[in-house]
């Protein structure tokens, strides 16, 4: 054998010698692997640190048996002369009998190294192993957690079951495979997230969220949060996994608060009740309800319990595309009716039914259509304050939306609540109106019945209903045979205003009684008293007497404190304002000096008392006001005298007033034989 040979060859040769095994030969490949090992040496002295492997044991077996073997991917730990990074280095080797060209007997080695290859496979072999444990640990964790996830394929549609998917929405994987997922979702939330879903596939965004409702496998629906992110292999998306997670009741929290938040911006500044409520409806639609109509009870305080109800629509607000139901403003809802009901329990009345077939005791056979058309569920809700019903909310929604239930019932009980201090003060308002009312009106008595002289009296309060005024007006006659007339008006709109009125009334009353003085007089001890018990009060007033100086002859004496003016119109329409007896108001000067006048009425003349809630309208001068006055009074004078009264309270009163009006009337007869009277009575 020439061992030149093997001076080329690319892998590691080595010849031993004899039954010692002593080193022979060894090529380039091999001293560069094994470093420089002495030739003449045995292999054991030559690799002490491999003595005790074992590995030289196979050199005696091949001598002695002469048979070869051979060893695949064995691991040999030495001090190589080129370290590496990989620790053990790994080779293959075959050992057969060898004889040299001289007759000698020994081994030949040939030795290759195969570390890449076994680190290689290696490497290979712990990726799959550690593969097969994610996707174990995987599919456990999808089974186990309360998470929905889920895989797509690169251009969408599920590639993979989803337990948890099917656990909450009962899809089957048929069902649920490639794009069927869409059909769990809520009808209105579908084609927004498959926009959205369609663009994150288009774009490939490193994160992609949504929020939508699920259809529950037990009904009903639910907001879920969805999470999803590319897998990708260098620039390559491969798949999209995904998760799903219940944020219901997150959601429902996000949503209260924005609904507050949103509630309070639309009543912010809103002083007016009515007002409040109109813009608290539009905060209710649309996102609780299809239809709002909120009512006012306006009997709240003094209804009994099953009778007659009356409710008065304030506010009412519908989605889009829904017809308004009936225009109404006040109506009578008899006992039993939902309303009514809903008022008398003081607890919400709820109901679900299929679109447009709202149960029979929700429609009162005859009654006016209230639900709109087509809803599925209706909430009655009373605004209860103090213990009273004071207002009736009425909500409802329609087609295939998701009916109203216990959260929005929440929600709106949330939302109304803003409403109890103000629907505290508008009951307090009642309370205090209606012991004014009863006050003011147990003052407005009748005229008395004086022989030749005719006296009507009106009393009409502010058309807004929003205050209780101090109008009052008095008619009597006195022991000397004259006729006392009075008017005023004490400043505030409020139940003290209303008091003290009655006070002063009377008051002046006693005086006017007490003694015959000029009517300067008496309304001068009327002021000091008014000073005296009244420190903060001012009020206006006119005080005359028609008095009879001979038979068939009339005359005024008056006077004036503040008020506006008395007027005068004579038989053929000739009208003027007495102004000759004015003084300051009531209350306002220390030392009082109120001077009286006396103006003969002359016959078919008509004499006029009366607030300033009747010539008085806001940014308008007071001229403008005592000019339509005295043109109306003129026209009319003609008509009987409860005609005229009325006549002038519908011509003057075209425009809605501001203020309480108090009218006292006095005619005196016409002469006989001058046709006057006969003209009057024809018209």
């Amino acid at each position: 054998m020439r061992l030149e040979m093997f001076d080329p060859a690319p892998i590691g040769v080595v010849l031993t010698e004899g039954p010692e095994h002593r080193l022979a030969y060894t090529n380039e490949i091999y001293r560069k692997t094994f470093g420089e090992r002495p030739l003449g040496r045995t292999v054991r002295e030559a690799f002490p640190d491999l003595a005790q492997s074992g590995y030289l044991d196979i050199l005696d077996r091949v001598y002695a048996t002469g048979t070869a073997e051979v060893l695949h991917d064995v691991p040999i730990d030495l001090d190589f002369p080129e370290p590496t990074d990989e620790g053990t280095r790994y080779f293959s080797f075959s050992f057969s009998h060898a004889t040299t060209s001289d007759g000698r007997q020994g081994v030949l080695g040939v030795i290759g190294e195969v570390t890449e290859q076994v680190t290689g496979a290696e490497r290979i072999r712990v990726l799959s192993e550690e593969r097969r444990r994610a996707l174990l640990r995987y599919r456990s964790l999808v089974s186990a957690g309360s998470q929905v996830v889920w895989v797509t394929g690169p251009k969408g549609g599920v590639t993979e079951p989803s337990p948890g998917w099917q656990r909450v929405t009962g899809q089957s994987w048929p069902e649920f495979r490639g794009d069927g997922w869409i059909d769990a979702v809520h009808p209105d939330d579908r084609a927004p997230v498959a926009e959205a879903w369609h663009r994150a596939l288009t774009e490939v965004p490193p994160r992609f969220t949504h929020t939508y409702r699920l259809r529950l496998a037990t009904g009903g629906y639910r907001h879920f949060a969805v999470e999803a992110a590319p897998v990708r292999d260098g620039d390559t998306v491969i798949e999209w996994v995904g998760t799903c997670t219940d944020v219901e009741q997150e959601w429902q929290e996000s949503r209260r608060e924005e609904l507050l938040a949103r509630a309070a911006a639309a009543t912010a500044d809103i002083m007016r009740l009515d007002e409040m409520l109109a813009a608290l409806a539009g905060v209710i639609v649309p996102e609780i309800a299809d239809n709002c109509t909120i009512y006012l009870l306006p009997q709240a305080l003094h209804r009994l319990p099953g009778t007659a109800l009356t409710a008065e629509r304030v506010a009412t607000a519908h989605r889009d595309g829904l017809p308004d139901l009936p225009p109404h403003r006040e109506g009578h809802l008899e006992s039993g009716s939902p309303l009514a009901r809903a008022a008398d329990g003081r607890h919400p009345v709820h109901a679900v039914f299929p679109p447009g077939s709202p149960p029979a005791d929700l429609a009162p056979p005859g009654s006016e259509p209230w639900l709109a058309h087509g809803a599925n569920s209706v909430v009655l809700f009373p605004v209860v304050v103090d213990g009273t019903t004071a207002a009736l909310v009425t909500t409802s929604v329609c087609g295939d939306r998701t009916p109203l239930g216990a959260t929005e019932i929440g929600l709106l009980r949330l939302l109304l609540g803003r409403t109890h201090t103000p629907l505290r003060n508008a009951l307090e308002y009642q309370r205090t109106r209606q012991v004014a009312l009863a006050l003011q009106r147990s003052l407005l008595t009748d005229p008395p019945d004086v022989p030749d002289l005719g006296i009507a009296v009106r009393y009409r309060p502010s058309t807004s209903a929003a205050e209780v005024g101090g109008d009052w007006y008095d008619a009597f006659e006195l022991r000397d045979g004259a006729t006392a007339l009075t008017i005023g008006d004490v400043s505030g709109h409020d139940l003290p205003a209303a008091v003290t009125m009655s006070q002063l009334r009377n008051m002046l009353r006693g005086l006017t009684l007490d003694r015959q003085e000029p009517t300067g007089t008496i309304l001068r001890r009327l002021d000091v008293a008014v000073q005296t018990l009244y420190l903060e009060c001012t009020a206006t007033c006119v005080l005359a007497r028609v008095e009879r100086p001979a038979p068939g002859l009339f005359q005024l004496n008056y006077s004036v404190a503040g008020h506006p003016p008395p007027l005068l119109v004579a038989a053929d329409g000739t009208a003027r304002f007495l102004t000759e007896a004015r003084s300051p108001l009531l209350g306002l000067v220390p030392r009082p000096d109120h001077a009286g006048a006396t103006e003969p009425l002359p016959p078919g003349s008509t004499l006029l008392l009366y607030t300033d809630g009747l010539v008085e309208r806001r940014g308008e001068d007071l001229t403008v006001g005592l000019e339509r006055l005295r043109r109306h009074a003129s026209n009319a004078v003609r008509l009987p005298l409860e005609a005229f009264c009325d006549r002038l309270l519908a011509d003057v009163l075209t425009t809605v007033g501001d203020d309480d009006v108090a009218m006292v009337a006095v005619r005196v007869p016409e002469v006989p034989g001058d046709g006057h009277e006969d003209e009057a009575r024809q018209e």
